[in-house]
């Protein structure tokens, strides 16, 4: 009598099955990206001297472990810091080569001699709040989103935002070129400058 062999699967398509699904699975799955806050780390300084920035061109915005906020060494509600910052980046109060012919502000001698010389600096404790961290640092970048708002429609007549979303939306090479130089100019009339680093003051 003969023997009959067991019947045997064949596997050689399973392999391709997995493969399949694992590139659907690849393919259909959406990853979560985290956004962090945009800020540059200072660069090295080669000559202190040359760094040193006036006492006047910076604003000092303190957290304590309280998740209090003092400014210029003032306590301040969160609420009136953007006003403040505003004020400050605003102000203009530089003559000469240092003067601001767009700054709308008091021309305060005592504050900020122009844009490009205002620095914030952002003081935090170990144990401050992450949300109020958070919260302060929208407040400042807000202000400068007003200021060059501002400028942009008194120069272009559309808002900095809206140059930014038509610059991400548009396909055209010439638009893009021109958009990017406007953008670059509002930049320059109002540089973010954040630091979390300590000041050198003169």
């Amino acid at each position: 009598m003969a023997r009959r062999s067991a019947p045997s699967v064949n596997a050689g398509s399973m392999a391709d099955i997995a493969f399949l699904l694992l590139i659907f699975f690849l393919v259909t799955t959406t990853i979560e990206t985290d956004y962090g806050i945009s800020r540059k780390l200072p660069p090295p300084i080669d000559d202190p001297v040359d760094n040193v920035i006036r006492k006047r061109n910076i604003f000092t915005v303190e957290l304590n472990q309280l998740n209090e906020l003092l400014v210029e060494g003032e306590k301040m509600d969160v609420t009136a810091l953007k006003n403040a910052a505003l004020a400050f980046l605003d102000n203009g109060g530089g003559t000469g080569e240092l003067s601001c012919a767009y700054c709308k502000g008091e021309h305060d001698i005592h504050s900020s001699d122009n844009p490009d010389k205002a620095v914030i600096s952002v003081v935090n404790n170990r144990k401050t709040n992450y949300e109020t961290y958070i919260t302060v640092q929208n407040e400042l970048v807000g202000a400068y989103t007003i200021l060059r708002n501002r400028e942009a429609i008194r120069l272009f007549g559309t808002s900095f935002q809206e140059l930014e979303r038509n610059l991400k939306n548009t396909t055209n090479s010439v638009d893009r070129k021109d958009l990017r130089e406007k953008i670059k100019k509002i930049q320059s009339m109002f540089p973010e400058k954040i630091s979390e680093a300590e000041p050198v003051f003169q």
